[in-house]
């Protein structure tokens, strides 16, 4: 066993703690547990929450949630023409600028077209390149600003519960923000188009938990590892995009890929997959009625089933 910790991370406003749940502060140790040697992430209990990915934008002009981004018409600033084609590999941004290959590091200030939810665009710029480091070198991160469409001013697109900037990790295609229909919390696999997965909320969250969309474990992809674990991380059980725990509850994971492994002695709650929770237990961190009762089955989670990528637990009532 190598050595013990947690990822304590909280989402926007950690400490609110629901039913079934213990205060973080008064917890016992975190631990962390073994990993292949090439994936080691931090194991065991994890701090939830509600947020699939960010915030809104918020300001006189605007009052929408950055969705995606567009790979079309990217280019350097103060440049008039865009890079002839670019793409992702990993989080890692490639682009070519006629006979000119640029990547990584190349892209601070490179500009973006950015699309909010009410279809609306806006200017993204990459203010600073965090190369990835140790077993997440893979996984580089970026300070990113939008311009204010009125007064030119710049922003944070991501920002940490005191209101300071954050960083976001780049992931392929978007994602389905609604909440309580059908495909809210779905990823949408859309060529054109990325998304700033802001570090804290569940999308970024996933990826520092070894879910790397882009990588496999011996043959399999872990794309719908990553999106099963926003399902977990969210309590998203109905898998329509509603989350039904509240930022801050305890919740520990782990998968059949021994990516992350079981380290707590906690109460079975869910089996995950893309589609949200295949079944839940009668202990759950919900703080309001589950509307998809139908899939609670009291022996759920205390074995893979064939639907099951991840299985999540909660810590014993007191």
């Amino acid at each position: 066993m190598g050595a013990r910790f947690a990822m304590v991370a909280a989402m926007i406003a950690g400490g609110v703690m629901g039913c079934g749940s213990t205060e973080p502060a008064e917890a016992p140790a975190p631990t962390l547990g073994t990993s292949m040697a090439a994936l080691v992430q931090a194991n065991g209990r994890e701090i939830n929450g509600r947020e699939i990915n960010g915030r809104e934008i918020n300001g006189s002009e605007l009052g929408s949630k950055l969705v995606s981004v567009r790979y079309d018409g990217a280019r350097r600033e103060g440049m008039s023409t865009a890079f002839d084609e670019m793409w992702l590999e990993g989080s890692v941004f490639h682009a070519l600028s006629g006979s000119e290959e640029l990547s990584g590091v190349d892209f601070q200030q490179v500009r973006f077209t950015g699309t909010l939810e009410d279809g609306s665009t806006l200017t993204l710029r990459v203010d600073e390149v965090y190369p990835g480091t140790g077993v997440d070198q893979d996984v580089w991160s970026y300070r990113v600003s939008y311009q204010h469409t009125t007064t030119g001013e710049w922003s944070p697109i991501c920002t940490n519960a005191d209101g300071s900037a954050a960083n976001a990790i780049p992931l392929e295609g978007r994602w389905d923000y609604r909440q309580g229909v059908l495909g809210g919390g779905d990823k949408i696999h859309d060529t054109a188009a990325f998304t700033f997965a802001c570090e804290g909320a569940a999308l970024s969250k996933c990826v520092r938990f070894g879910y790397k969309p882009w990588q496999s474990v011996n043959g399999v992809s872990l794309a719908d590892h990553h999106q099963s674990c926003t399902r977990m991380i969210r309590a998203d059980f109905c898998g329509d995009g509603t989350s039904y725990t509240v930022d801050g509850n305890w919740v520990n994971l782990y998968d059949a890929v021994n990516i992350q492994a079981d380290t707590e002695s906690w109460v079975h709650e869910a089996e995950w997959n893309t589609e949200g929770a295949s079944c839940f237990s009668e202990q759950t961190r919900a703080t309001t009625p589950i509307q998809c009762g139908e899939r609670m089955v009291t022996t759920c989670g205390k074995s893979f089933s064939t639907k099951a990528l991840l299985i999540s637990e909660t810590p014993p009532h007191n």
